[in-house]
């Protein structure tokens, strides 16, 4: 396949992972790509890709059309090209995943977040649905909107990129902590946020940390409890707790107030 002149979705997302000195030598024609006819994930995901896009249709109860559709474009002086693989109506475009049973849709939301954005750019999307199987028994889809100010960040690592294939010069891997958040891309319509300087959150996330292990046996403490008062018990009590059964059955506990000593 060539992968010369132009940069691609793929290329997006090892731009975004700092691997740049391996794909700069194929974008100068240093070396070929690998050969993956042999490479059974890459060779599944060809495979499945159809079933994936009827079984996004029979679940969403919606049409796709346009399959492996070709769009380029020239991008802030960098060649780009795109191969959608379907689209659906409203102008909405797909791409069909197959990963690992053990993989999250969180995880592969992320991995391919650069080739996502860049696929809705050049194609005039707001939106991707990303249609995944996992291993053999579980499909998810998400819905992943266009968020420009990523596409932007994204798209400054790649001119950076080219850049070094303009001039012919041998670029170093990058940090993959240079790699743009993905926190504010909505998907299926939310955002992450870090709270991480909420001073109120951060004071909460301590207190539920540390009773968290109260919590646990309040709850097991509680369960058993309720277990030891019979269904012909009204109430049952000792000098530290009531346990009184209601008009409608459900079960009420009262801790009792120590007396003050003389």
């Amino acid at each position: 396949m060539e992968r010369k002149g132009f940069i691609g979705g793929s290329d997006c997302t090892l731009i975004a992972q700092g691997k740049w000195a391996d794909l700069w030598e194929i974008k100068t024609g240093r070396r070929e790509p690998d050969d993956l006819s042999d490479n059974i994930a890459v060779q599944l995901g060809v495979l499945t890709e159809d079933f994936n896009l009827n079984w996004f249709e029979k679940m969403r109860d919606t049409t796709v059309y346009a399959h492996q559709l070709e769009k380029s474009e020239t991008i802030m002086g960098v060649p780009a090209k795109a191969t959608i693989d379907g689209k659906v109506y409203d102008g909405d475009i797909i791409e069909a995943k197959h990963t690992n049973a053990f993989n999250s849709m969180d995880n592969v939301t992320s991995y391919y977040m650069p080739q996502i954005q860049l696929y809705m750019h050049i194609s005039g999307a707001q939106n991707c649905f990303l249609s995944v199987i996992f291993g053999n028994n579980k499909w998810e889809s998400a819905c992943v909107s266009y968020d420009e100010r990523y596409f932007n960040s994204m798209w400054a690592l790649v001119e950076e990129f080219w850049g070094y294939v303009d001039r012919d010069e041998r670029p170093d891997d990058l940090d993959p902590s240079q790699a743009p958040s993905t926190n504010s891309v909505p998907v299926n319509e939310m955002v992450i946020r870090d709270a991480t300087h909420d001073n109120e959150f951060a004071s909460l996330a301590i207190d539920y940390i540390e009773n968290q292990p109260a919590a646990k046996l309040f709850e097991a403490s509680k369960k058993q409890l309720k277990m030891m008062v019979a269904d012909n018990e009204r109430e049952v009590f000792n000098d530290k707790l009531s346990i009184k059964r209601s008009a409608n059955g459900s079960l009420r506990f009262t801790a009792k107030k120590e007396k003050a000593s003389d």
